[in-house]
C-alpha cells in the first residue's frame, strides 16, 4: 500500500503543475486561485481521500495550524512592508492612520456588539470573536494590493499597509479576549493588559523591526564589499531577516508580526543598491505563494459538514453583517474628510471608498489568531461556535472575493485610478 504522505506530495505536485500551466487561462476567469485550492483541500479531507486529518470530529490538532498559518503571516507581512515605498510621513499614510485607529476598533467592537447580543456570548468571548475577525488578509488579498515598488495608488496603498499591520495590532484585542474568557474581573488584569499587551508589546515590536532589520543590512553590505555572498544563497538574507525579527521580538515580549512588518519597511529603504529590495521581494513573494497553497488547502480538510450546518445560522448573520455593513459603514465613517494625496479632489471618490468598504478580505490571519487561542484556553461550546463562525466566514471570503476581485479592480483602474495625479516624486525620507 502507497504511503499517504507520497500520495499527498503527489497531489500537491499535480496542484502546483495545473495551476502554474495553467495560470494564463485561470487569471482571465472571475475568481481567484484560492478557490481552487479551497476546492482540492475539501477533497483532501474526510470527504474526499481523507489525506489531510488535521481536524475530525472530535480531534483538532490546533498547534500545527498555528504554526503553519504563523510561518505564512510572518512571510507575507514582511512582503508587504518590502512593497511599499512611501515617504514615512503622516499625511502620506493618513488612509492606513484611519483604517488601523478608526476601523479596526469600529470592527472589532461591532462584532463584538453581534456576538453579545445576537449569539448568546459574553463580552469576553464576543470581543475574542471581534479580534479574530477583525483582521483584513495579506496572504489572499494579493490581486487588490500594491503590484510593485512603482505602484502609488491609494487604494492599493491603503489596502497593503491595512493587511501588513492589523495582523499585528489585532493582538492586544486577542488578549483581551483571552484574558476576559479566563477571569470575570476585568480590575484584575486591565492594567497589566494596558502596559504590556498594549504599550510595551507595540513599541518593542517597532523598536525591534528597526533595529534588527537595520543591523542585518548593516552586516550584509560589510560582508559584500569585502566577498561576494554565493548568488544562490544571496535571498536567503531575506528568510534569515524575517526569522530573527520576530524570533528576537517575540523573546521581549514584543509583536512579531508588527516587527515583521517594519522590518520590511526598513529593508526596502536601507539598500545602497536598489535592486537588492526587488531581488528579495521576488523571492518573498514567490515563498508566499506556495505557502498559501498549503494554507488554503488545510482549511478545504478541516471544513466538517454537520458543525458547519449546526453555526450555519449564526454564520451567516456574521458574514452578512461584516461584509455588507459593519466593513463598509466602518470605512465610510473612517475616510470622513480624507483628503486624496494624489488628486485634485478634495475627499475620496466615492467608489474607492465603497471598495476599501468590499475588500475586507478575511483568511489566514484569521486562522492563526483562532488556533492561537485554542492554545490559550479557547475550548468547549463557545470554542466551537467561535471556530466554526471563523471557517465559514474565511470560505464565504475567500469565494466571494475571489470571485469579485478582478472584475471590480478593473472597474476601478478603467474608471477612478486613471484620473489619480501623476506618481510623487520617487524621494523616500530615511528612518531618522
Amino acid at each position: 500500500m502507497v504511503d499517504i504522505y507520497i500520495i499527498d506530495l503527489f497531489i500537491i505536485g499535480l496542484l502546483l503543475l495545473t495551476v502554474t500551466l495553467g495560470s494564463g487561462w485561470i487569471s482571465r476567469l472571475p475568481l481567484s486561485f484560492a478557490i481552487i485550492y479551497l476546492i482540492v483541500g475539501i477533497f483532501l479531507g474526510p470527504y474526499g481521500f481523507g489525506l489531510i486529518q488535521l481536524r475530525r470530529d472530535e480531534v483538532f490538532n490546533a498547534e500545527l495550524l498555528e504554526k503553519i498559518t504563523e510561518l505564512v503571516v510572518i512571510i507575507s507581512v514582511f512582503s508587504c512592508g518590502l512593497r511599499i515605498v512611501r515617504p514615512l510621513r503622516l499625511e502620506v499614510w493618513g488612509i492606513t492612520a484611519r483604517l488601523i485607529g478608526f476601523l479596526m476598533p469600529i470592527s472589532i467592537f461591532a462584532l463584538a456588539a453581534v456576538g453579545k447580543f445576537f449569539l448568546g456570548m459574553n463580552w469576553g468571548e464576543a470581543i475574542l470573536l471581534g479580534a479574530i475577525l477583525a483582521p483584513t488578509d495579506p496572504v489572499l488579498a494579493s490581486e487588490v494590493q500594491l503590484t510593485d515598488v512603482k505602484d502609488k495608488d491609494e487604494l492599493r496603498f491603503g489596502l497593503t499597509s491595512e493587511g501588513g499591520l492589523n495582523d499585528a495590532l489585532a493582538f492586544p484585542f486577542v488578549y483581551f479576549g483571552i484574558y476576559a474568557l479566563k477571569e470575570d474581573n476585568w480590575g484584575s488584569w486591565f492594567k497589566q493588559w494596558v502596559l504590556v499587551d498594549l504599550i510595551w508589546a507595540i513599541a518593542a515590536g517597532i523598536v525591534m523591526g528597526f533595529v534588527v532589520a537595520k543591523a542585518i543590512v548593516w552586516l550584509d553590505q560589510k560582508i559584500q564589499k569585502r566577498r561576494q555572498v554565493d548568488e544562490l544563497m544571496e535571498d536567503f538574507v531575506a528568510i534569515a531577516t524575517i526569522l530573527l525579527t520576530y524570533s528576537l521580538t517575540e523573546i521581549v515580549n514584543g509583536y512579531g508580526f508588527l516587527a515583521v512588518f517594519v522590518a520590511g519597511l526598513v529593508v526596502q529603504r536601507s539598500y545602497r543598491n536598489p535592486d537588492k529590495p526587488l531581488e528579495q521581494l521576488e523571492f518573498i513573494e514567490r515563498m508566499e505563494k506556495l505557502l498559501e497553497i498549503g494554507t488554503i488547502l488545510i482549511l478545504g480538510s478541516i471544513l466538517l459538514v454537520k458543525p458547519m450546518l449546526n453555526y450555519a445560522a449564526q454564520s451567516l448573520l456574521v458574514i452578512f453583517l461584516l461584509f455588507l455593513i459593519i466593513r463598509p459603514l466602518g470605512v465610510w465613517i473612517s475616510t470622513i474628510g480624507k483628503r486624496p494625496i494624489y488628486s485634485h479632489r478634495r475627499t475620496l471618490n466615492p467608489g474607492t471608498r465603497l471598495l476599501f468598504g468590499w475588500f475586507g478580505i478575511r483568511g489566514v490571519g484569521s486562522l492563526y489568531y483562532l488556533a492561537y487561542a485554542f492554545g490559550k484556553g479557547l475550548e468547549g461550546e463557545v470554542g466551537e461556535q467561535i471556530s466554526w463562525i471563523t471557517y465559514t466566514t474565511i470560505v464565504a471570503s475567500v469565494i466571494v472575493h475571489g470571485i469579485s476581485a478582478t472584475p471590480l479592480m478593473e472597474w476601478y483602474e478603467k474608471r477612478i485610478a486613471k484620473y489619480a495625479k501623476p506618481t510623487p516624486p520617487d524621494t523616500i525620507d530615511e528612518f531618522e
